[in-house]
């Protein structure tokens, strides 16, 4: 989308259309993508602030899934604002000559730069304006890519800034330097980036912004409006009691009367107007009608929907990470066509070829990596009838025999070479400080796959408080009230049931609508399992099965039910605060083995290690007694969307809802 100021655009005169219309008029309309009731706001726009503002809503797990406009959902509360910053990328000293693009993202929003010069000192001067929250996402992230490829450029340096904590920072510099590290080389140095940040008052926002906008209509550039252009303005905003007096209004801004109206002028009238007679009824951007008596969230959107409409020297944004902002050619066609498939959500996992999680501890959106070929040779296989009656046909056999191969050879001496390659393909999502001992140690690459972590790698939320649930493992995490929620945003597959995955033995009526959470976890996690809960392990029970994938691909297919399927083992813990909480472990190609540490009888904490899962992919699905448990609001609401969590072992998962109960009766 483009961005541009007004002296990009042809000069304009004031002549009259055959319909009465001012050609001048009609250009400013189109510089601002201004739309009434009767069109459609620009798609693009629109979605940015639909998601911005699902993102920000503290709803139940229907909120996500309405199609109720933006105007309608709070963005922000007065208590949690922070500000509106101001976020400039300047420059950066690379360590080699090439073209440069930088981006920036923060929450589920990714920005970039323009294309730099062939220089090993880019110079970019891109600016963009982010809503900051005290509770939201303040964690930015800065990617520079070298773009001397096709369609395909390559991420060399990035830098990760919490924009509150820099804010908050006393410096007499109008900027700061900030080391770029290499994505493949822990603490190695690429080169240095230049940014500043500000927050602007809100009232010096509010004035900032009116100038703005209302230099669209100085048609002579002279700082000043006059009449008609005055009620050029007035007429795009769509308001006809204000175009009804636009006379006395541009009286009251013309306080020198002299005929003409200053930027400051102007902007202090808009400013007073909006607060007792709003003016702008709809953002002359993106269309959305504006809840005039929310005075906050109508200045955020303002402010942010105008710089992303019709800024100057602003970074371009709709992007959902810095990977695909960082797409060379195809860019443009992104715009249009991309973005139907690269979006948050189960499109992402059943229909296309990425996958989108949020980091919770990060508060953004991150990208899986995954093989592309495999991504498609698994569509085809899941996604499709044929690719499942193969399956019928012995391909089920070839996989587990394939699976079973696989995991002897990771048991070789020869198989630790494939510990550095692994390393270098997950770069920055395997933190090797982490881990308890050094990559020498491991003599197979199952040894490495089933690497311990240094005690307090994953510290345990509220240890002391066993009413309190955690994290099982480092995954992505999907987490339903109920049952029918999980089928109806996630599991796809037309036979899956609660008594299916548990089996006839550990099944009761207890768990027909009970919570359902899903652990799901990648080849590069950290791949132990351990105890979400404190209690006693009564049983456990193996069940044969398949080993088809867990990647949500398959798992969203409605040809085959990979979790009842699977092979798994279930254990049923008893609890003082959760009931019979059950937790099944369950295999997946290239995974045919599935260890517990512990044993029937055993006491555990909730944080102990459980067991461990041998080479690929795996999932735990840990079963909650219906109205047990509470859990996290954010976990139930990037769930309703169908948007896996990223976290990691020791996160807060839920509370017990006896002790809510409890702290209700006793507050009353």
């Amino acid at each position: 989308m483009g961005h541009e100021s007004s002296k990009d655009l042809p000069d304009t005169d004031t002549t009259t259309n055959s319909e009465g219309g001012s050609t001048r008029f009609s250009r400013m309309k189109q510089k601002l993508h201004f739309h009434n009731k009767d069109h459609h706001p620009h798609p693009h726009l629109r979605r940015i602030f639909r998601r911005l503002s699902v993102s920000r809503r503290n709803g139940s797990s229907s909120s996500s899934s309405s199609s109720s406009s933006t105007s309608a959902l709070k963005l922000v509360s007065p208590e949690d604002f922070a500000g509106i910053a101001l976020l400039t990328l300047i420059s950066a000293d690379m360590q080699f000559k090439d073209r440069w693009l930088a981006c920036v993202s923060l929450g589920e929003q990714t920005f970039r730069t323009h294309i730099s010069h062939q220089t090993h000192k880019p110079v970019w001067n891109s600016e963009k304006k982010l809503l900051l929250e005290k509770n939201g996402p303040h964690l930015a992230r800065i990617s520079v890519f070298e773009t001397n490829r096709v369609s395909k450029n390559k991420l060399v340096g990035y830098c990760e800034i919490d924009l509150l904590d820099f804010l908050a920072q006393d410096s007499d510099s109008d900027f700061e330097a900030f080391e770029l590290f290499d994505p493949a080389s822990a603490g190695k140095v690429v080169g240095r980036i230049s940014l500043s940040c500000s927050v602007e008052d809100p009232i010096e926002t509010e004035k900032n912004f009116a100038r703005r906008i209302l230099g669209i209509v100085d048609y002579n550039e002279d700082g000043q409006l006059s009449f008609s252009e005055f009620s050029d303005l007035i007429k795009a905003f769509g308001n006809q009691v204000a175009d009804n007096k636009k006379e006395e209004l541009f009286k009251v801004a013309d306080k020198n009367g002299d005929g003409v109206v200053s930027m400051d002028e102007l902007a202090e009238l808009l400013a007073i107007q909006q607060e007792n007679e709003p003016l702008i009824n709809c953002c002359p951007v993106c269309g959305e009608a504006l809840e005039v008596s929310d005075k906050l969230n109508t200045l955020v959107h303002l402010s942010l929907c105008f710089d992303e409409g019709t800024g100057n020297q602003v970074m371009t944004g709709g992007f959902l990470t810095d990977k695909q902002a960082s797409y060379g050619w195809m860019l443009k066609l992104s715009e249009w066509a991309h973005f139907s498939s690269y979006d948050v959500g189960l499109n992402s996992g059943s229909s296309a070829s990425h996958i989108l999680v949020f980091d919770r501890k990060k508060k953004r959106l991150v990208e899986e990596l995954i093989d592309k070929k495999i991504v498609l040779s698994m569509r085809a296989i899941y996604q499709s009838r044929i690719g499942l009656g193969l399956m019928d046909k012995g391909a089920k056999e070839i996989l587990q025999s394939i699976s079973e191969k696989q995991g002897r050879e990771m048991n070789t001496i020869e198989s630790a070479r494939d510990i550095p390659k692994f390393v270098k393909f997950f770069k920055d999502q395997i933190n090797l400080a982490e881990i308890k001992y050094p990559l020498e140690h491991f003599k197979t690459f199952n040894e490495f796959f089933i690497r311990e972590l240094k005690p307090g790698a994953r510290p345990i939320a509220s240890v002391e408080h066993d009413d309190v649930a955690i994290c099982a493992a480092d995954c992505r995490l999907m987490a339903f009230k109920s049952v029918e929620d999980s089928l109806r945003f996630w599991i796809k597959g037309r036979k899956f049931s609660i008594q299916g995955l548990l089996g006839n033995e550990i099944y009761s009526s207890a768990y027909a609508d009970g919570t359902v959470v899903i652990f799901r976890l990648a080849p590069q996690d950290y791949h132990r399992f351990h105890s979400p809960v404190s209690g006693t392990i009564d049983k456990f029970v193996k069940m044969p099965g398949c080993l088809y994938t867990v990647n949500p691909i398959a798992v969203n297919s409605k040809y085959c039910n990979v979790f009842t399927e699977n092979k798994r083992e279930v254990s049923i813990i008893s609890t003082a605060h959760f009931g019979k909480v059950a937790f099944v472990a369950i295999g997946a190609t290239m995974v045919g083995s599935i260890t517990f540490s512990k044993k029937a009888g055993d006491h555990v904490k909730k944080g102990d290690e459980l067991g461990y899962f041998s080479f690929g992919g795996s999932t735990v699905i840990c079963v909650f007694e219906k109205d047990v448990i509470k859990i996290d609001e954010d976990l139930l609401a990037n769930s309703a969307r169908s948007l896996e969590t990223l976290v990691t072992v020791g996160m807060n998962l839920g509370v017990a809802t006896r002790n809510i109960q409890k702290l209700v009766y006793q507050n009353r």
